[in-house]
Order: structure tokens, then C-alpha cells, then sequence
């Protein structure tokens, strides 16, 4: 018994391969030879590559890198106080916290702890989290009144 599908696939595989880039020759060999030609034949390249440079997103800073793992990661406990989080910008809950120093503050962040106002489990319970991932959520945090 013969496969019915592959004359079909194959043609489907032709029809695409054709619909790809196609290299363009110069109208003529003077027009390829011509200034003004090259000019304006590269201006509309040229004005793509600057609308797909004004499209593209910002590089990532540490900043708005914090904020994202803060938002993936941490915000579970940290926006609502669950099992003692000290919530950003709640300055009484992060005062005795911040006295300890910040890298107190990473130390538990990466470690986890288990204190008299709550418990931080390690990496806040995301394994999968860096040093450097904690450390800029932890500063993301500080920024916003921590």
C-alpha cells in the first residue's frame, strides 16, 4: 500500500519554499552602478531598521528586573503579609529588618528564616531563583519603601 499523503506534503513543501525571500537583481547593470540609485534603494531598508529599532523593548535594567521577579515570585507573601512578609513600603515592619543590614536581608532571602514575626522560606520557596535574581527582587522592594 502506497502512502496517499506525499505527493500533497511535497507540493505543500514546494508552495513554501517558495514563499520565502526572493534575492532581487538590479533593474540594470547602470541602475546597479548609480548613487542615486543605491540611495534610494536602501533608504526604505533603512527606514524598516529604524521603525523595528523604535518597536523593541527596553534592555532589561536590574530595576525593572527586581520588579519582575518580585512580581513572579515574591508578591504571594510579600503584597499581602502572608506568614509575616513585611509588605513593600510598610516602613514599621521593615525598619527592625533593614537594621540588620542588607546583606542580613539577602542572607535570608537566599537561605530562608525562621524569626519571631514570620518565616522567609529559601529563595522564597523558588528554587529555580539566582543569588543575583533575590538580591535585585530584595532591592526592588527597598525602592518601593521598604
Amino acid at each position: 500500500m502506497k502512502p496517499t499523503f506525499v505527493l500533497p506534503v511535497s507540493a505543500l513543501i514546494v508552495l513554501l519554499a517558495a514563499c520565502g525571500p526572493q534575492p532581487q537583481a538590479p533593474a540594470s547593470p547602470e541602475a546597479a552602478a548609480s548613487p542615486a540609485a543605491s540611495a534610494t534603494d536602501t533608504a526604505p531598508a533603512a527606514a524598516v531598521a529604524a521603525q523595528a529599532d523604535a518597536a523593541a523593548p527596553a534592555p532589561a535594567t536590574e530595576a525593572n528586573a527586581g520588579q519582575t521577579t518580585y512580581n513572579r515570585s515574591c508578591s504571594i507573601c510579600h503584597a499581602t503579609g502572608t506568614a509575616g512578609a513585611p509588605k513593600p513600603g510598610d516602613k514599621a515592619d521593615w525598619e527592625p529588618r533593614l537594621a540588620q543590614g542588607v546583606d542580613v536581608l539577602y542572607k535570608h532571602a537566599i537561605e530562608g528564616f525562621t524569626g519571631s514575626k514570620g518565616v522567609m522560606p529559601p529563595r522564597g520557596g523558588a528554587g529555580n531563583l539566582g543569588d543575583d535574581e533575590i538580591k535585585v527582587a530584595v532591592d526592588y522592594m527597598l525602592s518601593v519603601g521598604g
